[in-house]
């Protein structure tokens, strides 16, 4: 493995310690390619957290976009950037998908409420879903096609399970990832979802965002014993999305991060590589 190689993976193994062991189970011709794709999603989406203001936020956004745009040399010196435009024209990846990725980013920079389930599950798609399928692409090209839409699918669970365990962090920031319109069926509102301990609606609201992820994820694992096995690493975070949501719901999601044991992470993916997902 290359330097420049070896910190694509030791960024994705530190931003993004899930995504990291999926792509061990990855075949070792593919498994740079998903370090890279897995690497370009923590640096977009960690872009908040490392410069908190909006407008250079977008600066940066704008960067990747031009990197991406240009192929070839452009990001030359960024090893993420090296490695993804690689992956791009190595695999024939399409680029309108890293650009509505970027896109779908803008997002994260504000604190405007999300507006409703259907925004929401647009936004999945075309962050999550859109990662899962690009690792698929990756993977088996030929077969990945196949299974979009239940990349979408696994894309909703995916992402909406992890907004639910960054909740106590988008609060301390003031966001609200919740649906507006979900929030006020539950008689509740952005605001309230941000302060205090939540309220008894907003308590509400998340319990509907949960059973919404559950729902994708039943769809998914609907669909998912018929995956080939050349593309299980793509979908394999989804191993853990049902018992990262079963831990919240024993808890509060409005307490710290739930988390799940490094022997359970383990366990709970290498059961789902090696005999993919039962028949329901």
């Amino acid at each position: 493995m290359s330097r420049s190689a070896e910190i694509v993976m030791d960024a994705v193994r530190a931003a993004d310690h899930d995504r990291y062991l999926t792509a061990l189970y990855a075949p070792d011709g593919k498994r740079d390619a998903l370090f890279s794709l897995y690497a370009f999603n923590a640096e977009i989406s960690g872009i908040r957290d490392r410069i908190h203001e909006a407008l250079p936020g977008e600066v940066r956004l704008q960067w990747w976009r031009d990197v991406i745009a240009a192929g070839g040399e452009a990001g030359a010196g960024h090893p993420t950037a090296e490695a993804v435009n690689a992956t791009i024209a190595t695999f024939g990846l399409p680029k309108p998908a890293f650009e509505n990725m970027l896109d779908a980013r803008i997002f994260d920079l504000y604190d405007d409420p999300m507006p409703s389930r259907t925004d929401l599950e647009g936004y999945c798609g075309e962050t999550a879903a859109a990662l899962i399928q690009l690792a698929a692409m990756v993977l088996d090209p030929v077969e990945a096609p196949r299974f979009a839409e239940l990349a979408g699918r696994a894309g909703c669970a995916q992402a909406m399970t992890g907004l639910l365990l960054l909740l106590p962090l988008h609060r301390q920031r003031g966001q609200c990832f919740v649906p507006a319109d979900i929030l006020a069926a539950a008689g509740s509102s952005p605001e309230e979802c941000v302060t205090g301990d939540g309220g008894s609606g907003a308590k509400r609201a998340v319990a509907a965002m949960m059973a919404l992820a559950r729902e994708h994820l039943s769809a998914f694992e609907q669909g998912a014993p018929a995956l080939p096995v050349s593309l299980r690493p793509a979908f394999l975070p989804l191993a853990l999305s049902r018992a990262y949501l079963g831990k919240m719901e024993n808890g509060s999601p409005f307490g710290g991060v739930a988390r799940l044991s490094a022997l359970r992470r383990h366990w709970l993916l290498l059961r789902r590589a090696s005999k993919g997902w039962p028949a329901l």
